[in-house]
C-alpha cells in the first residue's frame, strides 16, 4: 500500500525573496551584537534548508566583521527521535562537520522550527563533534507547536498555525525559487 501525498492548498505568501535577505541580514546583526563579535563563532546549518542559510549569515556577518567565519553542516537523519523503533538501529558513519566546535560559540539554523524535536537531534549529533562554550538557535521561521522545552535564540519572523497548515520555505540553492508559503492539508 503506497501512501499518498497529501493535497495541499497554498494560503498565502509570508515571505518574499527580498523580505528573506532584510530577515537575514537582521539576524546577522543579533547574532554579531549577542556574541560581543565573532570571535570564535562557528555557523552550523542543519541539513537541508538550515545549510544555505548558515552560509549566507556567515557572508553576512563576515562582510560585517571582515574575517571569515566557519560554517559546518549537521546530517541530523539519523538522530531523530521519531525513526521506527522496531528492528536494528541504522548504523550512523560519522561525518565531517567542516570545523572544531570545542569551545565554540556555534549558533544553529534551522529554516522552521515547529516540534523542537529536530533541534533536539541537533544538540546531539553536536555534541558527537565536541564540547562547544554557547550553543544558540535561529530559525528563519517560529510556527509553535513545541513538544519539548526549545526556543530559539533568534527568529527571523513568528507565524501562528494551526495543525493542518505547513510552512514551506524556498531556497535558490535548494529550490531553484525564493520565498517562504503558508499551505495547508486539504482533505
Amino acid at each position: 500500500m503506497s501512501q499518498e501525498k497529501p493535497q495541499l492548498r497554498e494560503k498565502g505568501r509570508i515571505m518574499s525573496a527580498s523580505e528573506i535577505e532584510r530577515t537575514l541580514v537582521r539576524l546577522a546583526h543579533e547574532i554579531i551584537e549577542k556574541n560581543n563579535g565573532a570571535d570564535r563563532l562557528g555557523l552550523v546549518g542543519i541539513k537541508r534548508r538550515g545549510v544555505p542559510l548558515a552560509e549566507r549569515l556567515a557572508r553576512l556577518i563576515g562582510g560585517i566583521e571582515k574575517r571569515t567565519i566557519d560554517t559546518g553542516v549537521l546530517d541530523i537523519q539519523f538522530y531523530r527521535d521519531d525513526l521506527s523503533t522496531h528492528g536494528p538501529r541504522p548504523v550512523v558513519a560519522k561525518g565531517a562537520l567542516g570545523f572544531d566546535v570545542t569551545d565554540r560559540n556555534i549558533v544553529l539554523l534551522d529554516d522552521v522550527l515547529y516540534t523542537g524535536r529536530t533541534i533536539r537531534a541537533a544538540l546531539d549529533a553536536l555534541f558527537d563533534f565536541g564540547r562547544p562554550q554557547r550553543v544558540q538557535l535561529a530559525a528563519l521561521i517560529d510556527r509553535g507547536h513545541r513538544e519539548l522545552p526549545i526556543e530559539a535564540t533568534f527568529v527571523g519572523r513568528k507565524v501562528p498555525t494551526s495543525s493542518r497548515e505547513i510552512i514551506e520555505v524556498k531556497l535558490r540553492e535548494i529550490d531553484n525559487d525564493e520565498q517562504v508559503l503558508l499551505v495547508e492539508r486539504v482533505e
